[in-house]
């Protein structure tokens, strides 16, 4: 089912609530929604879970406030979510931006309610090169998106959608995923997209304690993979698993082995510790 929790004052976001058993949580990646994952969230419900996607706000179904398009500012959202539905257990799982909010949530909230985490071609530490971090894109390259932004917004997404998966798709694949992204607010796009340009998560990774899986695409044009080794360093104890013949989409470009292993390492947890709550 879905419906909308208040995460501020006039601010609602949209939650898609789907099965039962332990919840995992997914958050989406720029620029598209909680449809991203229909491959996982059609799946996981079978094995005991709980799946619980929600569109960040400006995105999908959820309000588009002028403001509030902050790493904080988000993951404090996620934390209102976890904190309306009274979850215990979390698998928090974060794609893209999604996993850099992620790791906010996981710092900035001490990891409440989250006993297992799964970063999925995270844009971390940091998405864009500075000084003693010379991976991902240069801030002019985002400044160059921000600008297409503001220009011509479909033909932007029509050129990043080129970049995300490495294995072939359907045309009716890629204009699905596209009209994800256009169903974006533009201002949420732009402001989210200055989020990745400038956020520096370096600091946060040492504040995550919990079990803690990447999953990147050896093939990423979007986050290069130097960003998951620099994560799985940062981590303590987190296991980084290669998609060997995947782009940033791995959820898509090799959605078998990608199931199978999002459904270990969760079910890792489980044998572990009998899901005890948290």
């Amino acid at each position: 089912m879905g419906y909308y929790v208040t995460v501020e004052k006039d601010v609602n976001v949209y939650v898609e609530d789907v099965g039962t058993g332990t919840p995992v949580v997914l958050i989406h990646g720029w620029p598209v929604n909680h449809h991203m994952f229909e491959y996982q969230t059609s799946q996981l419900p079978k094995y005991g879970y709980r799946t619980i996607g929600i569109d960040l706000r400006g995105f999908g179904k959820s309000d588009r406030p002028w403001q509030g398009y902050s790493y904080d500012r988000m993951a404090d959202d996620i934390y209102e979510v976890l904190e309306a539905l009274r979850l215990k257990n979390v698998r928090l799982i974060g794609f893209s931006m999604g996993g850099a909010i992620a790791i906010r949530y996981m710092a900035r909230h001490a990891g409440k309610r989250v006993s297992q985490l799964i970063l999925v071609g995270a844009a971390a530490p940091a998405f864009t090169q500075r000084p003693g971090f010379p991976y991902g894109s240069t801030k002019a390259e985002i400044d160059d998106l921000l600008e297409q932004v503001d220009k011509d917004r479909p033909q932007l997404l029509t050129d990043f959608g080129k970049n995300f998966f490495a294995q072939p798709i359907s045309d009716s694949f890629r204009n699905w995923f596209q009209l994800l992204g256009l169903e974006a607010d533009s201002h949420a796009t732009y402001e989210t997209l200055k989020s990745l340009r400038d956020e520096d998560l370096r600091a946060d990774l040492s504040k995550i304690h919990v079990p803690t899986a990447i999953f990147h695409g050896k093939l990423d044009k979007i986050t290069p993979y130097p960003l998951a080794i620099v994560m799985n360093e940062g981590i303590k104890g987190s296991l980084l698993v290669p998609f060997e013949h995947s782009g940033h989409g791995s959820f898509y470009d090799e959605r078998e082995k990608f199931n199978k292993e999002l459904l270990s390492f969760l079910d890792s947890l489980r044998y572990l510790t009998g899901d005890e709550e948290v």
